[in-house]
């Protein structure tokens, strides 16, 4: 059976795994989620990541961060589905909780931040909301 939204379950998995307080998660690997990975990791909301390569599956091991007990990532929602895209110009990017969480933009340039995205003058489709 094929999955219709990889980047939602990767963010149910995600989920899941700090609600079990997991240390990692794996899951099938991409491009994309690796990308997304990247800036999770960039802006401090999990630990690290990695790729590994068994028998020609990719597989993306996410190491899962906390604070006090609790996960870091408290917000994590799928805004852009693939039956119902979200696109938004540079004006009308989201602001999270007034800057202290953050949107992830897909642009033209590659996946970033609704911060980056706004310095840089360009929107795009908006894939999740992390806070």
């Amino acid at each position: 059976m094929s999955m219709q939204d990889p980047i939602a379950d990767m963010f149910c998995q995600i989920s899941n795994g700090q609600a079990r307080a997991r240390i990692k998660i794996d899951m099938p690997s991409s491009k994309l989620k690796v990308a997304i990975a990247e800036i999770l990791r960039q802006e401090g909301y999990i630990s690290g990541y990695e790729v590994n390569d068994n028998d020609n599956k990719k597989t993306l091991i996410v190491e899962l961060k906390y604070f006090d007990g609790k996960p870091v990532i408290e917000k994590l929602q799928r805004v852009s589905k693939p039956s119902l895209r979200r696109f938004k110009s540079k004006d009308d990017l989201p602001r999270v909780l007034g800057g202290f969480g953050m949107a992830i933009i897909s642009t033209s340039r590659g996946l970033m931040t609704d911060k980056n995205a706004r310095a840089q003058g360009i929107g795009g489709e908006v894939l999740c909301i992390v806070a």
